[in-house]
């Protein structure tokens, strides 16, 4: 009697299952495990390789008869699933496990650069057209004359400024940088511990960072490159201290946190919606010889003029998935839309932001 079809793909799939498991098995390992004939085992074994799921691998030495062949998975076969289930959404990450940008165990392969920024005042000077003297005397009054230096000593060329610095991970074979035909998936990333580390759903960065890993990972194994840019700057680079201040008027305000207020609250405790200056922020693409992006991976109108204004190419702006993002992150995500960040959607009107509503602060 003929098995039917469902039961084929059943036993496929714990073919598939077991050896994913377990690591590379001979036919009859697979047999005795599985309870099946020998013959069924045989059968479906031919069809996965020849569907490009399973290979053979070396011969092990058997009790009497030929060496037995190993069989294991192709990287066609191998995928790693990352679920996350909270009370308001399901998030869903999925990559590839090909032994070299993704391991079996989960691992990710990447050459991880530290940069600390290091200031030349005349070129600096030059690049914004200013006096050297001038940018020296206004990072002298901006420091709040810690470094009396800057208007001391001309002789000192070079200034560490009190900064943080910026990580780069790259996904991928580093020579392919030299390459102008390479293709480059990339997320600019400003951090944000509370979401990055801590999983905070009052923002994206989280989802829209590790969104931004899948796809430098799946980049690197179509043959191009993944670069993530880590910048450390913290709150907008206002701090951390002054983010925890506005998230907290967000949330006691009159009439709760809502869309409308967003940028407003910010700027009420901190004195400006926006501390970070992204001019300098392509400066290590370019340290890569970086001359086109062919998927960027922020919505930020800010970093996107900033990459763009320096003379690299931007092929694509992707958004981050609807699916991905927190409902009591869809006040942030809503007022950066209006404000200017990319979306192919219409920014919704000053009076559909007051409808869109956070957490109360007691929930």
């Amino acid at each position: 009697m003929q098995r039917p079809a469902w039961g084929a793909d059943v036993t496929r799939t714990a073919v598939l299952a077991l050896i994913g498991a377990q690591g590379p098995v001979s036919r009859a390992e697979l047999a005795r495990s599985l309870k099946v004939s020998a013959a069924l085992v045989t059968q479906l074994t031919r069809q996965l390789i020849a569907d490009n799921l399973l290979e053979e691998l070396d011969s092990v030495p058997s009790q009497g008869g030929r060496p037995a062949r190993l069989l294991g998975l192709t990287s066609s076969a191998s995928n790693a699933i990352g679920v996350k289930v909270a009370a308001d959404h399901v998030a869903l990450v999925e990559v590839q496990i090909d032994g070299d940008v993704v391991h079996k165990e989960g691992g990710l392969s990447v050459v991880k650069i530290a940069i600390d920024p290091v200031w030349h005042l005349p070129g600096i000077a030059e690049r914004f057209g200013a006096s050297e003297m001038g940018l020296r005397r206004a990072l002298f009054e901006q420091t709040g004359g810690m470094y009396p230096e800057l208007v001391t000593r001309l002789d000192l060329q070079v200034f560490l400024p009190p900064i943080g610095g910026t990580t780069v991970y790259i996904f991928g074979d580093v020579d392919k940088l030299t390459d102008a035909k390479t293709r480059i998936t990339c997320r600019v990333h400003d951090e944000c511990n509370g979401s990055d580390v801590f999983g905070s759903d009052m923002c994206t960065c989280r989802p829209y960072l590790i969104h931004g890993i899948e796809e430098c990972a799946r980049g690197a194994q179509e043959g191009g490159l993944g670069i993530i840019v880590y910048n450390r700057k913290e709150g907008r680079a206002l701090g951390e201290v002054t983010k925890f201040l506005v998230y907290n008027a967000r949330k006691r305000q009159k009439g709760g946190d809502t869309a409308a207020t967003y940028f407003h609250r910010t700027e009420c405790v901190a004195g400006t919606e926006d501390a970070r200056f992204q001019e300098f922020m392509p400066d290590c693409l370019h340290f890569f010889g970086i001359r086109k992006i062919h998927n960027l991976h922020s919505m930020s109108n800010m970093k996107y003029d900033a990459i763009v204004n320096s003379g690299i190419e931007v092929v694509n702006r992707i958004s981050i998935p609807d699916s991905l993002i927190p409902k009591d992150a869809m006040v942030e995500m809503e007022a950066k839309k209006a404000a200017g960040y990319f979306t192919k959607e219409a920014p919704k009107s000053k009076e559909a932001l007051k409808k869109v509503h956070g957490r109360q602060i007691d929930e």
